[in-house]
């Protein structure tokens, strides 16, 4: 699973990299956390907020802070 934070840099994109790497832990495997701050690539998934939270290539969330618990349960929903 590759999970993808998009944000320029802010304090809750900061935020967002350290509780999806966390929740990566927590959940277990081998999953890839990427942080993408190129304004570019993070238009090319059509987002007008940030953070976001992209799983396998899909936007889960944006716009919003998300916990620990969050971002476990949706990996756990987008793992097939």
């Amino acid at each position: 699973m590759k999970l993808e934070v998009l944000g320029t840099g802010c304090a809750k994109c900061k935020t967002l990299e350290k509780v999806a790497k966390d929740a990566v832990a927590k959940f277990g495997g081998f999953h890839e956390v990427k942080k993408v701050d190129d304004i570019m690539e993070i238009m090319n998934y059509g987002v007008m907020s940030t953070p976001t939270l992209v799983i396998d290539g899909k936007v889960v969330s944006s716009g919003k802070s998300l916990s620990i618990d969050d971002v476990l349960e949706l990996m756990k929903s987008n793992n097939s």
